[in-house]
């Protein structure tokens, strides 16, 4: 991004002056640092401030089909510069559990400490954030527009109440049940092996999209209920990268089958390693992302670079239930 930085600086030195008046001591000050004979260095600041602002954004990266488009920045100062409406958004905010803590990798113990933007903070600031990035997804999505928030217990109560205080109407809870979580290592209770997803839609009173036939044929023609049973990620959806939080392809394809048609935009603004893109454009949607962390938006390109090689995209498809349900 282009940001504009404005420097306002205020200087201070006091110097004796022998003079008749008060006017005339101010006058002669005057000439003497017009004659440069007064010279104001660093040591003389008694202010300075810096504003920044941001003058203009544009994409990291984009498709040769521009249906892939990716921003490198906060979402926080990225989203008001959009311009077009989106048809859904799918956020994976931070759940701000990066605490020291350990938990089970492939067999071994290993931190759950994710990074810097994944620190916790305080239960007030936590609300204060998803009531100020749910606000401005608001702002961008359509009328008749949903959004689905991934989270835990951690920060799915807070996500709920913003929801709810800026104007949207839940629709459901899914709970993603992993079929192979992690184990629980201290033995002193349950194993956490789900997740929930809030879909909700922006306007209480403007129907919204679900492809409700689809879903009930993906479930053995019987309706599909806000319990799903779906593989934690796998490894063939790491050739290009790990990241901490990565979604799997067959959860995000799921939500995108159900609250979008073809064509459709779809907005993540923390877009990781850009899961919720290569579902859309896999399904013949549009997509763009908001990704602050360089690591991570470079591996989102390189993601989605991969899937030009057909073969690499029949593969994926292929591994993917709910794609046998979806004609191409």
């Amino acid at each position: 991004m282009k940001y504009q930085v404005t420097i306002t600086e205020t200087l201070s030195r006091t110097i004796n002056v022998d003079a008749p008046s008060a006017n005339i001591a101010k006058e002669h000050v005057r000439s003497l640092y017009r004659e440069d004979e007064i010279v104001l260095d660093s040591s003389d600041f008694c202010y300075f401030d810096v504003d920044v602002c941001i003058e203009e954004v544009h994409p990291f990266y984009q498709s040769k089909s521009e249906d892939f488009t990716l921003y490198y920045g906060d979402c926080l100062e990225v989203l008001p510069l959009l311009k077009e409406k989106v048809d859904v958004v799918f956020a994976d905010p931070p759940y701000f559990l990066s605490n020291g803590g350990i938990s089970v990798q492939s067999g071994k113990i290993v931190s759950v400490n994710k990074g810097e933007w994944d620190k916790g903070i305080p239960v007030d600031e936590m609300h204060a954030f998803n009531m100020k990035w749910i606000g401005l997804c608001r702002d961008i999505l359509s009328d008749n527009g949903t959004i689905w928030v991934s989270g835990t217990y951690h920060n799915i109560f807070s996500v709920a109440n913003a929801l709810t205080s800026l104007g949207f109407k839940i629709l459901n809870v899914i709970t993603w049940a992993k079929t192979n979580p992690p184990p629980n290592i201290s033995c002193r209770y349950f194993t956490y092996s789900t997740e929930f997803i809030i879909w909700a839609r922006k306007m209480a009173k403007v129907p919204h999209y679900y492809n409700y036939e689809l879903m009930k044929h993906i479930n053995g023609d019987k309706q599909m209920t806000d319990v799903w049973r779906l593989p934690a990620i796998a490894p063939w959806e790491k050739t290009c990268g790990k990241h901490p939080t990565q979604k799997p392809l067959s959860l995000m394809s799921r939500i995108i089958l159900a609250s979008t048609k073809q064509g459709d935009k779809v907005l993540d603004p923390f877009c990781g390693s850009g899961t919720t893109g290569i579902a859309a454009n896999l399904l013949e949607r549009n997509f763009v992302g908001i990704e602050r962390e360089c690591e991570y938006i470079e591996m989102s390109q390189r993601r989605r670079q991969e899937i030009d090689n057909p073969l690499i995209a029949d593969n994926y498809r292929t591994r993917i239930k709910d794609f046998d349900f979806v004609s191409h």
